[in-house]
């Protein structure tokens, strides 16, 4: 087994979603780290967004993270041997007001890594750009659009629920430059 020093972070994020699984915690890698996996880190994020969807006690996820010699620092947790640091958001999993329909699934010799769906992983970036006119966003969501194959019919019908349908078109014209 690899030391942590020498993981990526999508290896650092397996061994432990491995390690929580272990124990019965469910989380997903989601957020920036999501769009670092699926751009081959040409978008890159030092965190790791493990949404936790079977909503374990926040006590449980620190007792295992303190096993793998990771500290409780505020809302993150932080390891001497790297410099990702580990972030807990609570669930549902979900894209605006829908849950998530996908987890990909990916072997590494670290364990599995349970990661948003490249679809989902565009909605999840959209949200930030949708609600809080956030333009990082938007770049992320249309890097990983172009990168990774994304079902664009799913998107816009979740665009409209959403009732982002002007936001939506913003998206598609940057995406077709």
């Amino acid at each position: 087994m690899k030391q942590i020093r020498n993981m990526s972070q999508v290896e650092l994020a397996a061994y432990i979603q491995d390690t929580l699984q272990a124990d019965g915690i469910q989380v997903v890698l989601s957020g920036g780290s999501a769009v670092s996996f699926y751009s081959s880190n040409k978008y890159v994020s030092k965190d790791l967004d493990l949404i936790n969807t079977g909503f374990a006690r926040r006590s449980k996820i620190k007792s295992v993270m303190e096993k793998l010699r990771f500290k409780e620092q505020g809302r993150y947790f932080v390891h001497p041997e790297t410099t990702f640091f580990v972030e807990f958001p609570d669930g549902p999993l979900s894209v605006g007001e829908e849950p998530v329909k996908e987890i990909s699934e990916f072997e590494l010799a670290t364990g599995t890594l349970k990661v948003l769906s490249p679809t989902d992983c565009v909605k999840d970036r959209l949200c930030a750009f949708y609600f809080w006119n956030d333009l990082q966003g938007l770049e992320q969501a249309i890097l990983v659009a172009k990168i990774q194959q994304v079902d664009l019919k799913e998107i816009k019908r979740w665009s409209k629920v959403e009732r982002k349908e002007k936001e939506y078109k913003s998206f598609t014209d940057k995406l077709a430059l």
